[in-house]
């Protein structure tokens, strides 16, 4: 058994994040703060001492520019895969949650009682992304590797990597640039939705270590 310790990272913040609007393949661009966010993630990765062996990441530039600085700090060249999109959301790209409900009352009955399974309309369901990242996960060879992608695929991931039930995966926050790191094909996460980089503590510490 050949074992991969992914480090899934979420992109950082774009403006249809901070407005609530589902984003799905449309390529955002990032805010302000997510480009912040990417150079800390970025100082983070390059201080923590661990050998990496290999850069993966969404084609979407919102994931991209997410990895441009991470590739830089580390002296990686970044690999694009589509298979790292978000989850494809159809007709619900661009719409605020409320319109959604609006708009798609019989999908998001639907999606109540079926998050996994329910395809958005003219799009994806979970259990169709969760079988584009396995077959990515699959291709890796053995190592450490970044992986820079979306939420939706960091909460798939989470189900099928450690065969979680139910709904379970939906209660994990997965914030902008935060880290998940997990063990494949084993089933073991090593840590969830880890934004330590962005806390208040950390401003300082990484400020020092720029300038050493």
């Amino acid at each position: 058994m050949q074992t991969k310790e992914l480090w899934l990272l979420r992109h950082g913040e774009t403006p249809w994040n901070a407005e609530g609007r589902f984003q799905g393949h449309f390529d955002v661009n990032l805010s302000p703060q997510g480009l912040h966010q990417a150079y800390r993630v970025a100082e983070r990765l390059a201080a923590c001492r661990q050998g990496f062996d290999g850069l993966y990441s969404s084609d979407l530039q919102r994931a991209a520019l997410t990895a441009k600085p991470i590739a830089e700090a580390l002296h990686l060249t970044p690999v694009y895969d589509p298979r790292l999109r978000e989850i494809y959301a159809g007709e619900l790209q661009g719409l605020l949650r409320s319109e959604m409900e609006k708009l798609y009352p019989e999908f998001h009955q639907a999606i109540q009682r079926d998050p996994w399974n329910t395809r958005r309309p003219g799009g994806e369901s979970m259990a169709d992304l969760a079988r584009r990242v396995q077959e990515f996960f699959e291709e890796l060879p053995e190592g450490r590797f970044i992986v820079v992608t979306h939420g939706g695929v960091i909460r798939a991931a989470l189900k099928m990597v450690l065969d979680l039930e139910n709904g379970t995966w939906r209660k994990f926050q997965i914030q902008n640039t935060s880290i998940t790191r997990l063990l494949y094909p084993e089933g073991v996460a090593l840590s969830i939705g880890d934004v330590g980089h962005l806390e208040a503590w950390a401003e300082g510490l990484m400020d020092e270590a720029t300038l050493s």
